[in-house]
């Protein structure tokens, strides 16, 4: 196939993922509001699901079709990308303070889950049953996100007990939304599985490197416009509640699923255990560490995770 109708149907792809993305969230959203859930908890639960099932899509996508270093590349490099690029962004352009309520448990179960990971990927295989440990992670994460979102309707309640009234004409439209924003990103991850492997195979570029890059960034984008929206309208806490959600969901509920799809074993290749994991490891400590001793991000911490960042792609490519 001709290069440049390949690289027109990658970025069909790319754009299919971030309209739907942009589309879904808007539904869910608004979906989320109107119970009176805490920002950071719609954050970390509703956007971070919307905007995690590209990864989800393309690296399940992946393994069935037999890209497995793509889909675990694009997995891995997902979490990467979401801390040291667009959680850079993030806090470089506005450093926030968390509630240590809402924060700490989610960001440590992060960070627990990319070291569980780490572990148990340094045989070059991730089996189905020691993979169980990391959806226990995310049971954990699911159960506290539930917590924190009754106890937020609860206290919303009590602020404003006058329930909110919406036409059934925009509930239509809002779930409408949805529906057509999860078929745009299903569609659009098809796509850009397919030709990011084109891509590859033409450019003479391992399928692992695609997909902690270019597939990685791509499949981030709704990330990376959820943060620049809430920078727009200073809503530090839904970026920082979206960005640390995707992640947990990244690390352990993407993996464990790809392995169960590729009958119990998932072939870990040796760039992903000696470069991509540590990486992800190391963001992740740098990105949690000191809002957890703190209570808030910093700009310096925006600057390194950004040139940490440029330093891995730098490796990658070299």
């Amino acid at each position: 196939m001709n290069i440049w109708v390949t690289v027109l149907l990658f970025l069909l792809g790319l754009l299919l993922i971030v309209k739907g993305g942009d589309w879904f969230l808007d539904g869910a959203v608004w979906i989320a509001e109107a119970t009176g859930v805490p920002r950071f908890i719609i954050g970390a639960t509703i956007v971070s699901l919307a905007t995690t099932l590209p990864e989800l899509t393309v690296s399940v996508t992946g393994v069935l079709q037999g890209e497995v270093d793509l889909a675990v590349g694009n997995a891995v490099g997902s979490v990467t990308a979401n801390l040291g690029l667009i959680l850079g962004i993030s806090v470089l352009c506005l450093p926030s303070a968390v509630s240590k309520k809402q924060f700490n448990l989610k960001a440590v179960l992060m960070v627990v889950g990319a070291a569980l990971l780490l572990v148990l990927c340094q045989g070059g295989v991730l089996p189905f049953l020691p993979s169980l440990a990391l959806f226990a992670v995310f049971t954990v994460y699911l159960w506290n996100n539930i917590v924190d979102a009754r106890s937020g309707m609860a206290e919303s309640r009590a602020e404003h007990p006058a329930r909110r009234t919406t036409s059934h004409r925009q509930m239509v439209m809002k779930l409408g939304m949805f529906v057509i924003g999860i078929a745009a990103i299903v569609v659009g991850s098809r796509l850009l599985i397919d030709y990011g492997s084109e891509l590859a195979l033409l450019l003479g570029v391992p399928a692992s490197i695609i997909g902690v890059t270019m597939v990685a960034i791509g499949t981030s984008l709704p990330e990376l416009v959820t943060t620049l929206t809430a920078i727009a309208k200073k809503e530090a806490s839904m970026s920082v509640g979206n960005i640390i959600g995707a992640n947990v969901i990244d690390l352990t509920l993407i993996l464990p699923v790809c392995s169960a799809v590729s009958g119990g074993k998932l072939t870990i290749g040796v760039q992903t255990t000696a470069l991509d994991l540590p990486a992800c490891l190391t963001l992740c400590c740098i990105a949690v560490i000191p809002p957890l001793l703190k209570g808030k991000f910093y700009r310096w911490q925006g600057v390194l995770m950004l040139a940490l960042y440029a330093a891995y792609v730098v490796m990658l490519v070299m």
